[in-house]
């Protein structure tokens, strides 16, 4: 806590929800987080602000003045981690901030089905946002997948795990789940990967050049018989 330099605020004091110092506060999606600022040690009235991050809340005339309440609801994902700062308005430096620490089950999403050809490569991402973060596996066909050094790849942050598949072979289709375990809660999401056959390359360069070796031809040709065609016109007009 955090007191007033000035004599004559000396000795005021904040609270958050009978807190007087900075605290995190755990809560579940959903239901409304009630916060109360009150000011102690105050002979007189004192108006009181609040901040949600480095952006000020409106209130209301009759909620600023000694005690002030706010309420977030419904509660989301996005309050997570967000900091709420009651401060004393005429001296900001006296204030106690909560950090909201919201918890839920993982919420899961990705492309559920996906269509590669032979020998390319392929990632299937799990898209994976829960807190407190939880731990991921991947199955294959409702069994434990075994990762390959040479043809698997994992990688994972707090909201993505992904899967990567080097030089797809045949024997990789099938059914892919990403299973997320946390103490709130399990969560799962197949992804149906669909190997096709390897499309023949088609030979561009070799098509092309033949073109130009029969539009040459054609053109010498003509350049060739210009006298003949010449004379062949001429006695059609005559």
């Amino acid at each position: 806590m955090l007191k007033c330099p000035c004599p004559s605020c000396a000795g005021l004091e904040l609270s958050v929800n009978n807190h007087a110092a900075d605290f995190t506060l755990s809560a579940e999606l959903g239901p409304p987080i009630s916060l109360s600022c009150l000011v102690h040690n105050s002979s007189g009235a004192e108006e009181l602000l609040w901040y949600r991050g480095e952006g000020q809340v409106g209130l209301n005339d009759g909620n600023k003045v000694n005690v002030s309440n706010i309420c977030i609801s419904p509660v989301n994902e996005s309050d997570n981690g967000v900091t709420f700062t009651c401060r004393l308005a005429r001296d900001k430096s006296v204030q106690v901030s909560v950090t909201l620490n919201i918890q839920y089950p993982p919420r899961l999403s990705g492309e559920e089905t996906l269509y590669v050809e032979e020998e390319k490569d392929v990632t299937l991402t799990c898209n994976s946002k829960s807190n407190p973060q939880a731990q991921s596996t991947w199955c294959k066909d409702n069994h434990s997948l075994t990762l390959q050094e040479s043809h698997h790849e994992l990688y994972q942050t707090s909201e993505i795990f992904q899967l990567s598949i080097r030089k797809v072979q045949k024997s990789d289709n099938g059914t892919y789940t990403c299973v997320v375990d946390s103490p709130l809660g399990k969560g799962t999401r197949d992804f149906h990967l669909i190997v096709e056959d390897k499309k023949p390359v088609f030979p561009t360069e070799a098509v092309i050049a033949a073109v130009v070796v029969v539009t040459l031809t054609i053109v010498f040709g003509i350049v060739a018989r210009r006298d003949k065609i010449f004379k062949v016109w001429k006695a059609l007009v005559s």
